[in-house]
């Protein structure tokens, strides 16, 4: 397997040969599709302290299955709607299939359902991410739903970044992916125990196949300054957003960010996410 210790190398992801691979688990692309699918590349290209083209397959995977196929952050039970989203989570607690209905308003009115490329639920989770990400999420829940800050989400949530942990389980993907282990289908306790974990480590091995078909090395240095640039992709009609997204928060650029800003930050703010 191609292996490079050049970041750009790895950035420098051949978007039109991988779109054109990854295709066929798609059936066909929207242009929301492309969208989600370039705005998660720059993401990790941007903010993953561990350039490991197996983990982004595994992400990609992710995103593909949690967002049923839309590459899109989603409102809890895929509802277009606050109301639709708090009824869901209300259905699911009156059938016993959750012990908790945690769609119900705080003090503030505000709902803590689950929102992104992987569902964020409960106050205290969206507090915690927030001060991980330097975002005010537990004032405001629906910056989840922001294509930037979703992605984020997802990518600290799996890996070991900020918290050094992953933070939707514990577990992160550099428990079941280093070196020479490659194990697609024990990743899927960085989210959801076992649950379609064959389905979804199939996703992941399509995903890599298709960045490797990009020219992707295995491994990059830690360089997040030579993006790729998206790619022109044929697409279908796009199906209109369901919401507004709130307003976007840019990531941080990578000359105020280098890699070892990160560990420093990783070191200095470790006690106040614990």
């Amino acid at each position: 397997m191609a292996t490079s210790t050049d970041g750009g190398a790895f950035a420098r992801l051949d978007r039109t040969k991988f779109f054109a691979a990854l295709k066929p688990m798609f059936g066909s692309y929207t242009q929301a599709q492309v969208d989600g699918l370039n705005h998660l590349l720059d993401v990790f290209l941007a903010y993953a302290l561990v350039l490991d083209r197996r983990l982004l397959a595994y992400i990609i995977a992710t995103s593909f299955h949690e967002t049923g196929r839309r590459m899109q952050p989603v409102r809890e039970g895929f509802a277009t709607t606050d109301a639709g989203a708090r009824a869901a989570v209300t259905k699911l607690f009156a059938r016993g299939a959750i012990s908790r209905n945690y769609a119900l308003p705080n003090a503030r009115g505000l709902s803590f359902y689950g929102r992104g490329d992987v569902q964020l639920t409960f106050e205290d989770n969206y507090r915690r991410m927030g001060v991980l990400l330097g975002v005010p999420l537990a004032d405001d829940p629906d910056l989840a739903l922001d294509p930037t800050i979703s992605k984020r989400i997802l990518v600290e949530g799996v890996t070991r970044g900020v918290s050094q942990k992953g933070d939707f389980t514990g577990k992160a993907l550099e428990d079941y992916i280093h070196g020479d282990v490659c194990d697609y289908v024990s990743a899927r306790r960085t989210v959801n125990g076992t649950d379609k974990a064959e389905l979804i480590a199939g996703y992941a091995r399509k995903a890599e196949a298709a960045l490797v078909a990009g020219d992707m090395p295995l491994l990059g240095a830690r360089m997040p300054d030579a993006l790729g640039k998206p790619a022109p992709v044929a697409i279908q009609p796009a199906t209109p957003a369901s919401y507004a997204p709130a307003a976007s928060v840019a990531p941080a650029g990578p000359a105020e960010t280098g890699f070892w800003a990160r560990v420093h930050a990783v070191l200095s703010r470790k006690d106040k996410v614990a």
